[in-house]
């Protein structure tokens, strides 16, 4: 305590002589008549220390290679990142290995269990025509097509199936893809491109999403399979707004939409799409051979003419029990996509014997309506 005494008093003392000389008399400049403090002096030149200090080119030392040795050691200390997250044990799942086919009745190790996973509505895997079709048309055709439709990849079962599909929904055209969940990410960005509006359900399921991505429009959501909301988001993208009169417009909606089961309204989809002046995309593959009367999917199920929605896809995996996709609708919506869209033009075609298998299963579906009775008495009974 003794010694800091001493040092306190003298920086006061010092600080007191520099404050009486900054205030002194003397300590005042005159420049051009002017008085100016001896504080302003010492702040001037501050600055313009500063204004140098910063106007200075920053020292770079000079760089020097590193030895051999030196690279040697940094690359047995570099660990690189994991291309994936380690996977968690309460994440890891070990999916049913199915050990027949995948009807309401299959085995898994070795125990012939109840099947409640598939998607098998109808009932059709393992239905003898459909065998019977696809032996034909392997023995036939063999197994693949080895091509794109559009260069030596069509086969005339692939135009037969387009054919049945357009006349069993009465549609003037159809057109197949090789994969059921391709057919509608390929299909909206070969319509809607960049700039075009799009209104879409925030519950689609994720083929839907990708589709919507890809094509790089202005995409806006309505609450899920909300009349209401729809109805408002379409008047305030339309109200006073003269730009959306001049460029295209689309409302993508699922029939039955996957991630939850609830069904469209179509009548007053249409309804709304007339008065705002949209078309619609309609994804009908958990509706198509489901609903309606005869399986026509959701038009037939509301009645509502099929001329009136403007593109319909639908994946043939489900009640059909068969794979890849379709899309119908005019003549000039299907030749539109045999040079625009990527999921057709870029893919080996549907194997033969899988188009074969469509066409049976179509016509197993008009001969035999009661398959559709069946189905919704299960339905009903899982409903109880």
């Amino acid at each position: 305590m003794d010694m800091a005494l001493p040092i306190v008093n003298a920086t006061t003392a010092a600080l007191a002589r520099v404050s009486a000389a900054f205030n002194a008399p003397l300590a005042r400049a005159v420049v051009f008549g002017v008085h100016i403090d001896g504080h302003l002096v010492v702040e001037g030149l501050l600055i313009a220390v500063i204004v140098f200090q910063l106007s200075r080119k920053s020292y770079k030392p000079p760089k020097k290679p590193l030895s051999e040795k030196e690279v040697d050691e940094l690359c047995d200390e570099w660990e690189p990142e994991p291309l994936c997250p380690p996977v968690k044990e309460r994440s890891h799942i070990d999916p049913a290995i199915l050990e027949s086919a995948a009807g309401p009745h299959t085995t898994i190790e070795g125990k012939e269990v109840v099947n409640f996973a598939s998607a098998n509505y109808l009932g059709l895997i393992g239905n003898e025509k459909l065998i019977d079709s696809c032996v034909g048309s392997l023995e036939k055709y063999g197994v693949g097509s080895c091509g794109p439709r559009g260069f030596y990849g069509t086969i005339d079962v692939h135009l037969d199936c387009e054919a049945k599909i357009a006349n069993f929904l009465g549609t003037p055209d159809s057109i197949l893809y090789s994969y059921g969940i391709s057919t509608i990410f390929s299909v909206i960005p070969a319509f809607c491109k960049k700039g075009d509006i799009i209104v879409a359900d925030e519950g689609v399921h994720w083929a839907v999403q990708n589709g919507l991505y890809l094509s790089r429009s202005t995409v806006v959501y309505f609450k899920h399979n909300d009349m209401a909301s729809l109805a408002s988001t379409l008047e305030k993208l339309t109200r006073g707004n003269k730009r959306t009169e001049k460029i295209r417009r689309y409302i993508v909606v699922e029939s039955i939409y996957q991630n939850s089961g609830q069904i469209a309204p179509l009548d007053e989809i249409v309804k709304l799409k007339e008065k705002y002046l949209f078309r619609v995309i309609l994804e009908e593959s958990h509706s198509f051979g489901v609903l309606g009367k005869s399986g026509r999917g959701l038009a037939e199920h509301y009645g509502v003419p099929i001329d009136k929605i403007d593109i319909i896809t639908a994946g043939m995996g489900n009640a059909l029990a068969t794979d890849g996709g379709f899309c119908t609708g005019s003549a000039r919506v299907v030749d539109h996509q045999r040079l625009s869209s990527a999921g057709y033009v870029f893919s080996a075609s549907l194997p033969p014997y899988l188009a074969s298998a469509a066409v049976s299963a179509v016509n197993y579906l008009e001969e035999n309506p009661s398959v559709l009775a069946n189905l919704r008495s299960n339905v009903a009974l899982l409903h109880t």
